[in-house]
Order: C-alpha cells, then sequence, then structure tokens
C-alpha cells in the first residue's frame, strides 16, 4: 500500500469517527472541589453541571432522552445548565414541546440552574429561553444570586449568573458586590474567559461552558479553534487568581459541552457531563 493511499485512509476513518462516533460518546468527568468554606452541611453534596446542548438537526430528542436518564443516574443535588440549549431556536420551531418536556424530567434535591448563552439569546430565543427553562423546572439566573440552604439547617451556599456576554447585558457589579469573603461562592456564566474580570470578587468556583473544548483537537496542537471569550481558557480546571486582597482564590471549570454548531463534527474533544463532589476542608 502506498503512502499516499494510507494517509487516505487514515484521514477517512478519523472524519467517519470525528462526525458519526465521538459526537455520541458522552464522557463522564469527576472533580472533587476542596474548599473550607463549603458548610459541613454540604459535605459530598454532588453537582452536576452540563452545557451547551445545541439542540437542532444534529442533536434530537432521542439523544436528550439519553442525556437526562445519565444525568439522573448521578442522582445530584444540584444541576447546573451553563446556556446554549438550542442551536437556533427560530429553527427548531414545533419540537421545542418534546424537548421541554424532558428537561423537567432531570431531578436534582436542591435545585436546578441555568444561564443564557449566547445561542440562547440569539436566533430568536431570547424572548423564549428563560420562560422555556423556568416551564421545565429551572431557575434561570440573569445577573442574580440566590442562596441555597438545606431543610433544617442554618449554612447556605450561594449560586450567582450573569447574563451571556455576547449578546445579553452582563453586569458583574451590580450583581457580584453582595457576595461575602466567608461564603461558599458560585459563579455560573456561559463564557469562561468572563473569569478574569470577575476574579476580584470572593468567587470559590465559577462553572461555564461555550468553547466545546475547540470541539475539534489536534494531537500536540489542542484546539484548532475556540469562540471568542474562550481563548484562554477551553476546557478543565484552572486555578485563577485575583488582584483583591481576599485571598481567596478562585477555580474554574470549562465543561466541553454536550452537542456541536456550524460542523456537526468533534475530535478529540468528547462531549461532556462534569460531576462535581464538594468536599469540606
Amino acid at each position: 500500500m502506498s503512502m499516499s493511499i494510507a494517509v487516505s485512509l487514515l484521514l477517512v476513518c478519523a472524519l467517519f469517527y470525528g462526525l458519526e462516533m465521538e459526537p455520541k460518546r458522552i464522557s463522564i468527568m469527576r472533580q472533587t472541589i476542596e474548599n473550607h468554606y463549603i458548610p459541613s452541611s454540604f459535605d459530598n453534596m454532588k453537582i452536576v453541571h452540563f452545557s451547551d446542548v445545541h439542540l437542532g438537526e444534529h442533536f434530537d430528542e432521542k439523544q436528550l432522552r439519553g442525556l437526562v436518564d445519565r444525568i439522573n443516574i448521578e442522582h445530584p443535588d444540584i444541576i447546573v445548565f451553563t446556556g446554549d440549549l438550542v442551536d437556533n431556536f427560530h429553527r427548531y420551531g414545533d419540537k421545542r414541546h418534546g424537548a421541554q418536556r424532558l428537561l423537567a424530567q432531570l431531578q436534582a434535591t436542591l435545585g436546578k440552574y441555568a444561564v443564557f448563552g449566547n445561542h440562547d439569546r440569539g436566533g430568536g430565543g431570547s424572548g423564549i429561553y428563560q420562560s422555556y427553562m423556568e416551564e421545565a423546572g429551572f431557575t434561570v439566573l440573569v445577573n442574580a444570586t440566590r442562596k441555597i440552604r438545606l431543610p433544617n439547617y442554618n449554612e447556605y451556599i450561594t449560586i450567582s449568573g450573569l447574563d451571556d456576554f455576547l449578546l445579553g447585558t452582563p453586569d458583574i457589579h451590580g450583581t457580584l458586590p453582595v457576595l461575602e469573603p466567608d461564603i461558599f461562592n458560585l459563579l455560573v456564566v456561559h463564557e469562561p474567559d468572563v473569569a478574569d474580570q470577575v476574579a476580584d470578587y470572593p468567587i470559590d468556583l465559577q462553572l461555564s461552558g461555550h468553547s466545546h473544548g475547540g470541539q475539534v483537537q489536534l494531537p500536540l496542537l489542542g484546539a484548532i479553534y475556540t469562540p471568542p471569550l474562550a481563548k484562554r481558557y477551553v476546557e478543565g480546571m484552572y486555578q485563577i487568581e485575583g488582584t483583591a486582597t481576599l485571598n481567596k482564590p478562585m477555580q474554574l471549570y470549562v465543561n466541553r459541552g454536550i452537542g456541536t454548531t456550524e460542523l456537526p463534527i468533534r475530535f478529540l474533544s468528547k462531549p461532556e457531563i462534569t460531576v462535581l463532589t464538594l468536599k469540606r476542608q
């Protein structure tokens, strides 16, 4: 076999894998968040984080049903969705109701939370997404902070959500000053590179998506393209040091997302569900 034929076969196999196989192979990434601000009553609590479903032509209700079932297997205490539910709300049309019923089946003992992504603001979604998710049982955080409490306990953690930074109206300085440094504070925002803008606030953990992990990565080179505000932080866990005198470093976790956009291909960037377990130090 000549070298050119071998290379051609390899490229065909890689293309088949990227189009037909990897996009359907959801990986479960597990992280332990150790922090002495986590209340004792929240020790071992489980947060399940998913992002960037991009319902549409290349991710259908059958796949969403499998995603919902897989998340529920984890028995999460808190579910966090970091945006981009539908690839284009205008085109998705009548299929929305079936997907909403499936999202309503997600179970979390302490609540389900979501924020806007850029695709939720664009494509006709801006006037639909919030009520759509709320009817599925999610609290949609738009420049807002909520306390999460356990019944019969005085302790709590906070969860804040900022509007999308590309097409929304995020308000950092109107949302985050209420955060107290001696409380475990979770921030949810679609775009990961926002971390550098919020690191001076007493945030312990930021959860983001948007990057798709590049969607296509090459060995040794990594992601060949990531969207705006996902250039610096692409996937996985990062430690972010603020410049304030809080002495409270922030962790950032970037989820690779579930679906695809632009091109229905993933290569060396599997779809991801993140399971984060809180541990009191």
